[in-house]
């Protein structure tokens, strides 16, 4: 593997919406590892954007002027007794791949969910039965170097480019579980505390 040990890792903005969905946008149009059918608009992407950073981080990796990857978190599911757990996802320039961007976007990702007191990562991710030309296990195999763990597997429940594919859960723990657990802390709360623009 290459390192990129020129990227720097910064909290991505509203301003990167156009370059970053010009990331996003071929895994829509030419792969299954999103289930997405149609580009979104850079309006809907920006909205994306502001959603996320209300109450959890996004990140963007950059060297030379040039946006190269982004990963951000979200709820893993909405009822408060879910608050501690957070669900991940990451997309890097298709020709920038094993370089070691993906490794240096959750390091900082896993660091501010961390500060936030979030302790258990979830990944949702695309799974052929048989790797094709649309949907390698490359995202499995990226999570399990990274501590992963596979906990579920559900099978032929999204449809695209006329195949089924199946979809499975990973998770990583990166926080003690207490019987009096702190609560989450917001993330504007922890943003001035990390090392990030």
């Amino acid at each position: 593997m290459k390192e990129n040990s020129g990227v720097n890792i910064r909290l991505a903005s509203t301003d990167d919406a156009e370059e970053l969905l010009a990331i996003y946008a071929p895994y829509v149009r030419r792969t299954a590892v999103t289930f997405e059918y149609n580009v979104p608009s850079v309006t809907e992407f920006t909205s994306r954007i502001i959603r996320t950073l209300e109450s959890y981080p996004y990140f963007a990796a950059e060297a030379g002027g040039e946006l190269l990857g982004y990963a951000y978190a979200g709820p893993f599911h909405t009822r408060e007794a879910y608050r501690w757990a957070a669900e991940t996802s990451i997309y890097v320039k298709q020709e920038r791949r094993c370089m070691g961007i993906g490794r240096k976007l959750y390091d900082a990702l896993e660091t501010a969910l961390s500060a936030q007191k979030i302790l258990n990562l979830n990944a949702c991710i695309a799974y052929p039965q048989q790797e094709d030309e649309y949907l390698t296990r490359d995202s499995v195999e990226f999570h399990k170097r990274l501590g992963y763990r596979f906990v579920g597997e559900f099978r032929q429940c999204g449809y695209k480019f006329h195949r089924w594919y199946n979809m499975v859960w990973m998770e990583k723990h990166i926080g003690c579980h207490l019987e009096n657990q702190p609560p989450v802390k917001p993330f504007e709360e922890v943003r001035p505390l990390l090392e990030i623009r």
